[in-house]
């Protein structure tokens, strides 16, 4: 547990650390922090923290949970890495936040406002020019080792060097990082309009300067990072399972923000690999929750004897956050969907009304914005003067019907095969110089529309199937692949594939993670989530309108912005959302009455202690 490849000679390991961090420490004293700026207990995004200093616990939490027992979860797919904070490999993700920590901890019922963890204190100027976190004493790893500026300074070098496409993109915007107190560290943004980096440098995990080899920090290992959260891995079978135990000594584990979280002594995650073998070992007790994902599986799945005489409780929980774009992503770097009008003429084939009622029972919505169900969407409202004047740089960035709020994702008659629809598409793929030729649909030059769909899963794949119907009444040819987690996961980092299925989440307080998503920067950079290969000027331009907005209204209106320039490029088929999160729990595991605005929050969770 003490470091990732330990096996590296010391010296190299010596020399690659001064190397990352000489930098960041050089004229660690040039200036004493700003006196007068107040460091506080937490930061908000925008406004005030809703919890004042010196409050006792989250409200949706129970600060009474009993501890003890095991919390079993069943993941799809496989992992061959616990090291969550590269490119290489399928890493547990739940390796942060569980093992290693950030200075500040996320509050689920706002926005974005961040509270002390790692931190105790955090401090920024008016203009979020720097940020100064001042670290709680008693902060320590799992090893006993303390937690320091040190530790901080070398952390933000070696993501910025060497995590993932994110981190280097976020860290790298820091013009200096100082030591400035025995339990302080400073970092100045250099004049940078971006006043999330505060709370971007919040969330930074933080990593054991000496147990972390920079080396091999980019290979992958089932050696997790020393971290300094309330567990530690116990357990690793290579790509079966993975057990986390309680560490007994966490330093932190009577913190406010920690009472009422992190109430089993065990967590263990079981793999499987297809989504029916994890549905039968939740049915089975072989795990104790499940999110639901399926309406169909919702709807006539769990009709079995433990959901009728109660061993199973099924659950819906409300959120108040945006629903994420989901879709059938085109790869805009293949030459066949350069041209918008293909792309949006490909959209329309999607029959989203036959499938929702023949697969979905009607309980699904379709996706409208990039930011849906919230008010940052820009559906159905026309854009304001704020909006206009930030896209007047940029005309036919917007199309006219999306900057009225006019334009609505294509509905259909739910048959299979509405004719009004796909006349429409074969109009727009004619001006893109696409003709149908006895039964398929060819360019100038003879050649026929064929491309190929990647998926990973028995449930993309039946969706993909779907899809490749309404394309061939169109003449368009789509093979479906489906291959394994990891071939998947390779070739979308590597953007290796015509079209795939992919879903971005969102948050009410979107920033930094939009520009790894859609930023120009991140099209050609591998590992990114901008797998459409989007490059827009007016995109890059309304995040950092984003990045830079001081209040919720301005924001908003950079957001709505945002979202009508993307929906006018047509870089997805938009699919469907759940109007509700569904879960189902075996009832010996008990949750809080009240739920955040996020909705369910497992480490919240606690299993009903056995009878004495």
């Amino acid at each position: 547990m003490r470091s990732l490849h330990s096996s590296v000679g010391g010296t190299g390991r010596a020399i690659a650390r001064r190397r990352l961090i000489v930098a960041a420490l050089a004229g660690a004293l040039a200036y004493p922090a700003c006196a007068h700026a107040t460091a506080r207990h937490a930061i908000a995004m925008h406004g005030e923290p809703a919890l004042p200093e010196g409050f006792d616990h989250f409200p949706y939490v129970n600060p009474a949970a009993p501890k003890g027992g095991r919390l079993t979860l069943a993941m799809l797919g496989t992992f061959d890495s616990l090291n969550p904070f590269i490119v290489n490999g399928l890493p547990l993700q739940e390796v942060r936040g569980y093992v290693v920590e950030s200075l500040l901890v996320r509050g689920y019922d706002e926005p974005f406002t961040l509270y002390g963890l790692l931190a105790r204190s955090v401090e920024t100027d008016s203009a979020r020019s720097y940020v100064t976190f001042t670290l709680d004493p008693a902060a320590r790893f799992s090893d006993g080792t303390p937690v320091t500026p040190e530790d901080v300074v070398f952390s933000w070098a070696l993501l910025r060097e060497k995590g993932r496409p994110n981190h280097r993109a976020y860290y790298s915007k820091v013009a200096r990082a100082e030591i400035v107190g025995p339990r302080s560290v400073r970092f100045d943004f250099g004049g940078a309009a971006d006043r999330e980096l505060p709370l971007i440098l919040g969330l930074m995990p933080v990593l054991a300067k000496h147990a972390t080899d920079p080396e091999a920090f980019e290979r992958t290992s089932f050696v997790a990072p020393l971290g300094s959260g309330p567990y530690v891995v116990a357990e690793v079978a290579p790509g079966e399972r993975v057990t986390l135990k309680r560490n007994p000594h966490y330093w932190g584990r009577d913190l406010a923000v920690n009472r009422g979280l992190w109430n089993f002594d065990e967590i263990r995650f079981d793999f499987y690999r297809d989504a029916n073998a994890q549905f039968e070992a939740f049915k089975k007790g072989l795990c104790d929750v499940r999110a639901e994902s399926d309406a169909a599986r919702w709807e006539t799945g769990y009709d079995i004897p433990a959901v009728r005489d109660g061993r199973i409780v099924k659950e819906t929980f409300a959120t108040g956050v945006p629903q994420g774009m989901s879709g059938f992503v085109f790869n805009t770097r293949r030459t066949l969907f350069a041209d918008v009008r293909v792309r949006e003429a490909i959209a329309m084939l999607f029959d989203f009304d036959w499938v929702n009622r023949n697969f979905f029972f009607g309980h699904y919505r379709r996706i409208d914005s990039y930011f849906a169900g919230s008010e940052l969407s820009s559906h159905g409202r026309a854009a304001d003067a704020t909006e206009r004047a930030l896209l007047a740089p940029f005309p036919g960035a917007v199309r006219p019907d999306i900057l009225a709020g006019a334009w609505s994702p294509p509905a259909s008659d739910g048959s299979g095969r509405d004719r009004k629809g796909l006349r429409r598409a074969l109009a727009l793929l004619a001006q893109a110089g696409w003709e149908i030729e006895g039964t398929e649909l060819r360019d100038r030059t003879g050649r026929p529309f064929a491309f190929e769909i990647l998926v990973t899963t028995k449930d993309q794949e039946r969706l993909a199937l779907v899809f490749q119907r309404d394309l061939k009444r169109a003449g368009i040819t789509a093979r479906v692949r489906l291959v394994d987690a990891v071939q998947y996961d390779r070739r979308r980092q590597t953007y290796d594939f015509d079209m795939l299925q992919y879903e971005w989440g969102v948050s009410l307080s979107p920033g930094n993670e939009q520009s790894f998503y859609w930023g120009a920067a991140a099209a050609d950079t591998p590992g990114t989530r901008n797998y459409m290969g989007l490059k827009s000027a007016a995109v890059d331009a309304m995040i950092e309108a984003m990045l830079a907005a001081r209040d919720r209204p301005s924001f908003v209106a950079a957001t709505r912005a945002l979202d009508r320039v993307l929906l006018s490029g047509f870089y997805v088929v938009p699919l469907f959302y759940a109007p509700t999160q569904w879960v189902a729990r075996w009832s010996h595991i008990r949750r809080p009455q009240a739920t955040s605005l996020h909705g369910y929050l497992p480490e919240t969770w606690w299993r009903e202690p056995q009878p004495q």
